[in-house]
């Protein structure tokens, strides 16, 4: 087996290796890729995510796996927690961007407390040393099947997380905050809280989530109806990413007839709610 890293902001995935297939899915910056396959002839490559998506990508999205990333894995402990930054090259405001980033990337922290501006270094996937404001940074968290915080702490954590996501635009495919579909959202939202679920709107064997009866619903739950999945808020509300209703992005809705956002919609093609607990 052989492996890559996404070096670029975003890594588009594709349904194919043709220069006109759909976009399936993003891997962020930073993230480990398996390679499956390699189609010479379109220089796209087919892998698999660390959360078991496959698609193919270009070759020149990907970062061989080599001695530095061999010591940049065991040291990249801080992800990004601001929706877009630039690693600057120098730790001012003037310089230049080594590298824009997105929510989600992953780094390695190279100082211990920031400086009297509150500039840290940070090392990427090349060996390159930038400089980020300390509190774009949060502790990566590795995923695990269970989460390790209390169920409480878990789903508060969960559902601040995709509301951090708010006004985002729908994005076919998309997982970052320049665009984001519905279980990409979902998705993202559990993994920056270090736990796997399935990129998809559905809740296939292997993955945690399993499904529950709707008066058991509580917030950081999933709603699953064909082809959408939006998650729980508590009561009758929701937060999803959808292109539907009247919206374009990620949006909080509700069940609740009275409510100014009901999606009746919605309402009636519920299929399942899903929980990790």
């Amino acid at each position: 087996m052989s492996y890559a890293w996404i070096q670029s902001a975003i890594g588009t995935l594709y349904t194919s290796s043709a220069p006109d297939a759909g976009r399936t899915d993003e891997a962020l910056y930073g993230m480990k890729v398996e390679i499956l396959e390699t189609d010479s002839k379109t220089n796209r490559v087919f892998v698999r995510t660390h959360y078991r998506y496959q698609g193919w990508i270009s070759q020149d999205q990907l970062y061989p796996e080599n001695a530095q990333t061999e010591d940049w894995e065991t040291h990249a402990q801080v992800c990004l927690q601001h929706p877009y930054a630039d690693v600057l090259a120098e730790p001012r405001i003037q310089a230049l961007p080594l590298v824009s980033l997105t929510r989600g990337a992953r780094l390695q922290c190279l100082s211990e407390t920031p400086d009297a501006a509150g500039w840290v270094a940070v090392k990427l996937l090349d060996g390159r040393v930038g400089y980020l404001r300390e509190h774009f940074l949060a502790s990566y968290i590795p995923p695990r099947a269970v989460s390790t915080l209390q169920e409480d702490v878990f789903r508060r954590a969960v559902t601040e997380t995709a509301k951090s996501y708010l006004g985002t635009q729908y994005r076919w495919g998309g997982k970052s905050p320049l665009g984001i579909d519905c279980s990409g959202l979902c998705s993202m939202a559990y993994m920056l809280n270090g736990i796997l679920i399935y990129r998809d709107a559905s809740m296939p064997e292997g993955f945690p989530v399993h499904p529950i009866s709707r008066e058991d619903v509580k917030p950081g739950d999933l709603f699953y109806f064909p082809g959408h999945i939006a998650m729980s808020l508590g009561g009758d509300l929701f937060i999803h990413s959808t292109s539907m209703g009247g919206y374009f992005g990620v949006v909080i809705n509700s069940f609740d007839p009275a409510h100014p956002h009901f999606r009746p919609d919605l309402l009636a093609k519920l299929k399942e709610c899903g929980s990790i607990f």
